[in-house]
């Protein structure tokens, strides 16, 4: 039987890449957010977790450390690389670059996930707290680049048909809703999900104490 989880982020994918966002990101860099925030932060997540279900116990769970770091630097470099203004313009402009930037950022971000929810059963606290400082790490970049797009007082690039922004937005304004969104929603949820793995350690000692009870 089909996970689940794996079936509402496929579902959530299915919705952000054939909806109406795809459409409106030539003219919206809110627009082009939301969607990234509903791939990164929603739909990985949801199919991260439906792998790492089946990846527990294997041979990767043992390489959890090196991984979640691997990942989290590996995340930082994508996300902050596709908003460069030429990069992010080109996205805007050319199909093709937009298939290969949406591309990048679920597999990132699913390794990302992956890393974090997939507990080996020789080292579940530390593997735990390497997701937990993955999630957290990927918060703080995801929510720096955040206060950055919404605190500047210049657009870092043009719409790309060189029209307005939906909804009579302008540039500067579109942006600012932007940054918005990705600390509202992408730095929130890697955030939550950082905590939750950190409450799942201090949990371990409770457990591991009521099973040697007589």
């Amino acid at each position: 039987m089909c996970d689940p989880r794996l079936v509402a982020g496929v579902a959530v994918l299915a919705f952000g890449w054939f909806g109406p966002l795809p459409g409106m990101v030539e003219h919206s860099f809110a627009a082009h957010m939301l969607l990234h925030m509903l791939v990164v932060a929603i739909a990985a997540p949801l199919i991260a977790a439906a792998l790492a279900r089946s990846l527990r116990g294997r041979a990767v769970a043992d390489a959890i450390l090196p991984l979640a770091l691997i990942a989290s630097l590996l995340d930082l470099f994508v996300i902050w690389a596709w908003h460069l203004p030429a990069l992010h313009e080109a996205t805007r402009t050319d199909g093709r670059i937009f298939a290969l930037e949406q591309a990048m950022f679920l597999a990132v971000a699913v390794f990302v996930w992956v890393t974090a929810l997939t507990a080996p059963a020789r080292s579940e606290q530390a593997a735990a707290l390497a997701g937990a400082g993955a999630l957290f790490f990927t918060s703080m970049h995801m929510t720096l680049l955040g206060v950055l797009l919404a605190l500047a007082q210049t657009p870092i690039c043009r719409d790309g048909t060189g029209g307005a922004p939906l909804y009579g937005l302008s540039l500067l304004e579109d942006q600012q809703i932007g940054g918005l969104l990705m600390l509202g929603i992408g730095g929130a949820v890697y955030l939550i999900g950082g905590l939750v793995l950190v409450a799942r350690v201090l949990r371990l000692p409770r457990q591991a104490a009521e099973q040697v009870r007589p």
